[in-house]
């Protein structure tokens, strides 16, 4: 009879830094949602954490191709009438560029509990400085 393996949780965390300067919003999302559930580990099983950090800085300096930047737009409705706003990627960059950078993160992870931790998982800085220099983050550099 044949046995399913399956990985236990490492209680070792692991710290990445992302740069986020002159890199497109879609492609650096994609690579990010995929380290973060784990699909770069060797041993990877979709139901688990693999408790992995990553601190993405430069939100401010994300590019998008074509007028994106004029089209793309942000909604946000609170549930009471006449409570409707939107925002074009332009004026969220501007006002709170970290937004942008969580809102397609959290587009691509799961829909469930697992989704929503990984979601935690995720830093994301305006500029360079960052408060996670005692965590010893591993550099990666995402080209595309």
């Amino acid at each position: 009879m044949n046995h399913t393996y399956l990985h236990k949780t490492l209680e070792k965390q692991k710290w990445y830094l992302i740069d986020a300067k002159n890199q497109r919003l879609g492609r650096l999302s994609t690579c990010i949602a995929k380290i973060l559930k784990g699909k770069n580990e060797i041993q990877y099983t979709p139901h688990i954490n693999s408790k992995i950090y990553i601190i993405v800085i430069n939100a401010q300096d994300i590019i998008v191709t074509g007028q994106k930047k004029y089209d793309k737009k942000y909604i946000k409705h609170s549930g009471k009438p006449g409570s409707l706003k939107i925002e074009n990627f332009a004026n969220l960059n501007k006002r709170i560029p970290t937004r942008i950078i969580e809102h397609a993160i959290k587009g691509m992870l799961p829909k469930n509990k697992l989704g929503r931790q990984l979601f935690r998982q995720i830093n994301v800085y305006k500029s360079e400085q960052h408060p996670h220099i005692a965590q010893k983050p591993q550099t990666i550099t995402i080209n595309i």
